[in-house]
């Protein structure tokens, strides 16, 4: 039987990400936020001072960790050691002080683009995201082109991996993440999403990120982003039949309910 997939919760303390925005500045407003996701099934909480939405502008590094730090190490002392707490950081300047204040867990969409956070998450041993994104976050949705989109990313993030564990992190602790959303259309997007398989034939763990993208209420002629929980689900349940390791989910109850079932289903003996 196949290991159950792990939901990692979202907990942007921003003023700009664009589904949540401003809802968690305030460190106490994060900490309950963070327990009640717990509380719901998130076994990982990925915490980030920076929005990385399309078009975001960069946040200074002193900015960030005035954000993320009081709420790692209120969680930290709160939450004990069977949660992992992520940062979410593209740089090691962020990732460093995070991790001494009780972060276990990188997630870079950069996918390491600063020598410096592999060799963190080598030197301290912990497992680090590493996404896919076409440009950055103030350009990438300018104007996205591929001649064959699953085919690059599983690529790209092959390459990634390798340089990961020739930095000496472990196999086991690199973690691939397509990118959804992250200069994509609508239509790479869901050409991922049909091909979620050949990611997971990569040989690393991966985690699927779609919660409440904007892709989705194209789709579903939603303009809400907090009225796609539904869809993310549906995307829970296609990454559960392929084999996705970890969802990265606003909705923590919703997207658990929807993978638990498709993991049931999976379980049921041939006749």
């Amino acid at each position: 039987m196949r290991t159950q997939p792990r939901i990692m919760g979202i907990l942007n303390i921003t003023p700009d990400s664009f589904s949540d925005g401003g809802d968690f500045l305030d460190t106490a407003r994060a900490v309950t936020q963070a327990r009640k996701m717990v509380e719901e099934g998130a076994s990982i909480i990925d915490i980030g001072g920076e929005s990385s939405r399309p078009g975001a502008e960069p946040v200074s590094v002193a900015e960030q960790l005035g954000r993320v730090i009081p709420v790692i190490e209120t969680l930290r002392a709160e939450l004990g050691s069977d949660i992992d707490l992520s940062i979410d950081a593209r740089v090691s300047e962020v990732a460093e002080p995070a991790i001494a204040a009780g972060a276990t867990m990188i997630n870079d969409i950069s996918a390491g683009s600063d020598p410096g956070m592999l060799r963190l998450a080598a030197s301290r041993n912990v497992p680090i995201v590493l996404m896919h994104m076409q440009g950055s976050p103030e350009t990438m949705q300018d104007e996205p082109r591929y001649d064959d989109v699953v085919n690059e990313v599983c690529t790209y993030l092959r390459e990634r991996g390798r340089s990961a564990e020739a930095a000496g992190i472990p196999a086991h602790n690199v973690i691939i993440d397509p990118g959804i959303g992250f200069g994509k259309t609508k239509w790479h997007n869901l050409a991922i999403l049909k091909r979620l398989d050949a990611l997971c034939d990569l040989g690393y763990p991966v985690m699927l990120g779609t919660s409440r993208k904007r892709f989705m209420g194209a789709v579903c002629r939603e303009t809400e982003f907090k009225q796609l929980v539904g869809a993310t689900c549906a995307t829970t349940t296609l990454g559960t039949l392929a084999g996705i390791d970890i969802f990265r989910v606003h909705d923590v109850r919703e997207n658990r309910q929807a993978m638990e079932v498709a993991l049931a289903a999976l379980s049921v003996p041939s006749a």
